[in-house]
């Protein structure tokens, strides 16, 4: 049986999908089973805990989004490009963009583009110090 190119870049995108959603939950288990752990261990605080648990769950989901985002982009404009499936794209990485700011500011507790200004002031605090 042979493919033709439509054929392949939907097995292209499929497959995003596929480890998108595979990160999210790998992510969101492995996760869970290391705050289950700590928190029979007993030895770091339950906020530590409950802090680097919505830590590593946030990363894992912003991971798996940029998959899904990507096979979305793929698909549209690969295989459908249409303006009603474009319409649909830019909602989608509209909402997924939100999402990942989002995600982003409770991960950092800072905006994204703010991470190079905090880094300069805590070098230039630390070079007055000296």
């Amino acid at each position: 049986m042979i493919m033709n190119e439509a054929q392949w870049i939907h097995v292209a995108t499929s497959a995003g999908e596929i480890v998108g959603t595979a990160i999210i939950v790998v992510g969101a288990f492995g996760t869970l089973a290391a705050f289950l752990i700590g928190l029979a261990r007993g030895k770091t605080s339950r906020a530590t805990l409950v802090a680097d648990f919505r830590s590593g769950l946030g990363r894992s989901i912003l991971l798996g989004l940029e998959f899904l985002v990507a096979a979305d982009i793929i698909n549209t404009v690969a295989v459908e490009p249409t303006i009603e499936s474009l319409l649909v794209l830019a909602g989608i990485v509209l909402i997924r963009t939100f999402l990942s700011f989002s995600l982003e500011v409770e991960i950092d507790g800072r905006w994204p583009w703010q991470k190079g200004g905090s880094d300069e002031k805590t070098s230039r605090a630390a070079d007055k110090q000296r």
